[in-house]
């Protein structure tokens, strides 16, 4: 892979400001180191630990069942942020190299399945830039929101737990993720004491349709009496992916057979008999390998009840992109001559490297206005190149920094909240004659605050976000101020006076600026096979969006329900021309109102509780359906989705059977294909090896077991990348 890295004065001073913005955090440690309070004895921790217990990775979940919320600032507002979470075993039991298919069975997600090296969070229908993918907090600083075929730098074997972040309160993170956001904990960053003298978790997986052979291994390990360190480590490879039947979709089979009819009447006997080839293609996908490895240190000081902790890590991956017969990946020379076109039928890969550093910190400020001072920094130094072959195509190179503060307010009784400033910062360049995106630099700053005042049996929750966005292509000599207002207000009633069932109304207005690739792009787009061009005189996008919900305990069920309706003002999108460039579609970013409806939910229902023996079902399901004004619908909105599953528990041994259901999509934007209705039956078994002790489980699973083709509408390369078919997996997860 190659690997390059220009750094400009203009980062180097970016860096030092944020290093600057961090070290706010830092006064009163010397005082506050008086503080330590004692240390759990060690009578304290061997009966944890002969309970089965994980300190370390409990579930966060109050007393009261309320999922507890770690995205720095929503901690105390949890009606806004309409958060899922995926932990524990759900997470063994999802896991993926893809932080998309992890998802993809959680209530208003899907994801954008480019390959199997790449797929991202699909949240109530959008994706791309709409949608927001944080490492504990921090935005991933990489390519990924760009186009679909990059993969999100982040490697989820690591992770402790993922949340889902729904709804207007999102925006606290960015303009730009007006569908939600996706944050994922890692631990690199150790935020709270041990209270044993180390603690090592260790996964490893293997299973059939990927031939994946995988393994992580994290270390936390108390350093004297105020420190921590944490050191992690992971590896993941995968081969060709096993599907099911043909790889191509039976439209564009047939489309690829018609063209083998014309080479062959025409006499070009060789390219008939490729057309051919790729046509008959099944039970493998070609050029959908993976390789991936990670590792992270990290180094947190605890002073009372404040503390401060950096962390610095590495991630390397390669990944094959499948190509569409026919086409090629779309690359090869612009305006190429003949005898070059051999070229483009190069086999297309990717190679990924991003080195990053962290650091966030906590300062008490004592029984005031304000409790805590929090602080949030990242870096990211990111090189993306696309191979043809052995050659080297296009280059992306990214460096950014992503700074947060907020001042976490005193309960007062009736009034909580948070005020907080952030800002982000990135420099984009694509060197190679396929860099479809002109090179641009990204400034934001954005102040925001959370308030949430307490009625005993009503809830007032409020965000707001004032943010200014400055984008500049110096090449093109294009550069775009914006001026962004977003907010959101929730009236909430709570029937028994407690946190057991809340149902509310939010209503909400969001502003987004237009990204660099919708802004700059004039060249061939690797993952949606078109020539796209943008538009540089784009003006903002705006949405006003009402949401309902309840939440809670109905009688033995947990119930979450929601429905949204966003009313979109010049909503940016690609809109199809019908002239050509290079052989590809052209397609051009415009404007236009539109809107979004949707019904997303999950009920939990325990079915037989005993000492034995239980049993519980968990229903899920989601419905989307996106047009614009003049009725034409939106491109890959995913279709009706539903999951039916019982869990069932006997003797340590947890049992799980589901039957996953996905409509056929057929409300299609123009030059997009229908989708096929399909059913995926999958069944898992966990259990622990070590009687009465619950640290070592042992899970093994079949997905699609009666072998179901299947295709994602919200991807792109749906049409010739299928999901994986029949797939028998076990792993270990260990927790010493």
């Amino acid at each position: 892979m190659l690997y390059r890295s220009n750094h400009s004065p203009l980062r180097t001073a970016s860096s030092l400001a944020a290093l600057a913005f961090a070290l706010a955090a830092t006064p009163s440690f010397a005082q506050a180191q008086a503080q330590v309070p004692a240390q759990p004895t060690s009578a304290d921790t061997d009966s944890a630990r002969s309970a089965g217990e994980d300190d370390l990775h409990n579930r966060q979940v109050g007393p009261d069942g309320v999922i507890v919320v770690t995205a720095p600032g929503l901690e105390q507002l949890d009606v806004l942020a309409g958060t899922s979470l995926v932990e524990g075993r759900e997470l063994q039991r999802e896991m993926n190299g893809q932080i998309g298919e992890i998802l993809a069975k959680q209530p208003g997600v899907s994801a954008t399945s480019f390959s199997p090296g790449a797929s991202r969070p699909v949240l109530r229908g959008f994706e791309g830039e709409r949608v927001k993918v944080l490492i504990d907090g921090i935005g991933a600083i990489d390519v990924s929101n760009t186009s679909a075929d990059h993969a999100v730098s982040v490697e989820p074997l690591t992770a402790e737990r993922i949340e889902i972040l729904r709804g207007p309160a999102v925006l606290l993170y960015g303009s730009q993720a007006i569908g939600g956001a996706v944050n994922i904990i890692d631990k690199r960053i150790p935020t709270r004491r041990l209270n044993e003298p180390f603690h090592l978790d260790v996964l490893a997986e293997a299973d059939t349709a990927y031939d994946l052979r995988s393994g992580a291994a994290s270390l936390d390990l108390p350093l004297g009496e105020y420190f921590v360190a944490h050191v992690d480590g992971s590896y993941r490879n995968t081969n060709d992916l096993e599907v099911p039947g043909f790889t191509l979709s039976p439209a564009l089979r047939a489309d690829i057979l018609a063209d083998v009819a014309e080479e062959t009447a025409e006499g070009n006997l060789e390219e008939a008999a490729e057309l051919q080839e790729a046509a008959d293609q099944r039970g493998i996908l070609p050029n959908s390998y993976t390789e991936t490895y990670s590792v992270n240190g990290g180094l947190t000081l605890f002073a009372g009840e404040s503390n401060l902790g950096f962390s610095a890590g590495y991630y390397d991956s390669a990944y094959g992109v499948p190509g569409r017969p026919g086409t090629g990946h779309a690359h090869g020379d612009e305006g190429g001559e003949e005898g070059e076109e051999e070229g483009g039928e190069e086999q297309v890969s990717i190679g990924l490297k991003q080195f990053r550093a962290d650091m966030r910190g906590e300062l008490a400020l004592g029984d005031g206005f304000f409790s805590m001072l929090r602080t949030r920094v990242g870096y990211s130094d990111y090189t993306h190149t696309e191979f043809e072959g052995d050659e080297v195509g296009t280059v992306f190179d990214v460096a950014g920094i992503e700074a947060r503060a907020e001042l976490v307010q005193n309960d007062s009784g009736r009034l909580g909240g948070t005020l907080g400033v952030q800002y982000y910062y990135r420099d984009f360049e694509a060197i190679g004659d396929e860099a479809f995106v002109a090179p641009n630099r990204t400034d934001q700053f954005a102040i925001f605050a959370l308030q949430e005042y307490d009625l005993d049996f009503f809830q007032i929750e409020g965000a707001a976000r004032y943010e200014m966005a400055n984008i500049e292509s110096v090449p093109l000599g294009v550069e775009r101020d914006f001026d962004l207002f977003s907010g959101a207000l929730s009236l909430v009633y709570e029937p028994g006076g407690d946190d057991r069932l809340r149902i509310g109304i939010t209503g909400s207005r969001a502003e987004r600026a237009p990204g660099g690739e919708e802004l700059f792009a004039n060249g061939p787009h690797i993952a949606t096979q078109a020539f796209e061009i943008g538009n540089v005189d784009l003006t903002k996008e705006s949405a006003w969006g009402l949401e309902g919900f309840v939440r809670g305990e109905v009688g033995p069920a947990t119930v979450s329900v929601s429905v949204f309706q966003n009313w979109f003002d010049d909503y940016i999108f690609l809109q199809a021309t019908g002239a050509e460039e290079d052989d590809l579609p052209v397609f051009q970013y415009l404007q236009s109102d539109a809107d979004y409806f949707g019904i997303e939910g999950e009920v939990k229902l325990p079915l037989v509780q005993s000492d034995r023996f239980t049993l519980g079902a968990d229903l899920r399901g989601s419905y989307i359906e996106a047009k614009l004004d003049d009725g034409t619908p939106l491109p890959r909105i995913p279709p009706f989705s539903a999951l039916a599953a019982l869990d069932a528990g006997f003797a340590g041994i947890d049992g799980r059977v589901e039957v996953q259901y996905f409509g056929e999509q057929d409300e299609i934007a123009p030059f997009e294909t229908t989708t096929d209705d399909f059913t995926f039956v999958n069944a898992s078994l966990a259990f622990s090896p070590l009687r009465g002790n619950d640290l070592v489980r042992v899970m093994v699973k079949a997905d699609n077991i009666f072998d179901v083709t299947g295709r994602r509408h919200a991807s792109f390369t749906k049409d010739f990348v299928p999901l994986a078919g029949r797939n028998f997996k076990v792993s270990l997860l260990a927790s010493f």
